[in-house]
């Protein structure tokens, strides 16, 4: 398994090839789910392969935005089940990655450690004080594909999502979910006032 070969390989196709409007699934949303992930697996004490198959699904959890916006999940399993046999990944090791893309989908439902750490880190910003900056990415391309046409709608939406998410892993729990919260008292108090 090249699992480096394999990621420099998706982040070269989704900064060349991800359409403009995506401002908050672009490849810095990839980046920094990638990092978190190595970040929260590392806590963890995942063996080598374990962290191999993290970085790889992290790096293509939001490739299917080069063929879709909706259930963009599942065509990021059909890019890595045809990508990655090239960088040598067994198809169990390319089923791991794919349960673990898929567990993305919201609402998350990770059925295993690994899920559970990509859950976290696609979602790490929640509990972060980039809350409020990185959601302003999200609302703008929201309005560009039609879910959000205004501030209030957007604001409903977020207290709403943040009132059903949660935490998986304990590092998360602990580290996120008190500013989390603390966002989500925010914006109620703001939905409150309209």
């Amino acid at each position: 398994m090249n699992h480096q070969a394999a990621i420099d390989h998706i982040l070269s196709r989704l900064k060349s090839e991800l359409p403009a409007h995506l401002y908050y699934h672009g490849p810095h949303h990839t980046l920094d789910v990638l990092a978190a992930s190595e970040r929260i697996g590392k806590l963890h004490g995942l063996s080598e392969s374990d962290r191999q198959l993290l970085s790889v699904a992290a790096a293509y959890h939001d490739c299917g935005f080069l063929v879709t916006y909706a259930g963009h999940e599942a065509e990021g399993c059909n890019i890595a089940r045809k990508t990655l046999p090239d960088f040598d990944f067994s198809e169990t090791e390319i089923e791991t990655v794919c349960e673990m893309i898929m567990a993305t989908r919201v609402p998350q439902e990770p059925g295993s450690l690994l899920a559970e750490i990509l859950c976290d880190a696609d979602l790490d910003y929640l509990g972060r004080d980039d809350f409020y900056m990185t959601g302003q990415q999200l609302f703008k391309e929201w309005k560009v594909v039609g879910i959000a046409k205004d501030e209030q709608t957007w604001n409903r939406i977020q207290v709403k999502f943040l009132n059903a998410h949660h935490y998986h892993t304990p590092f998360s729990r602990k580290e996120r979910t008190p500013a989390k919260l603390s966002h989500l008292k925010e914006l109620e108090e703001l939905v409150a006032s309209y």
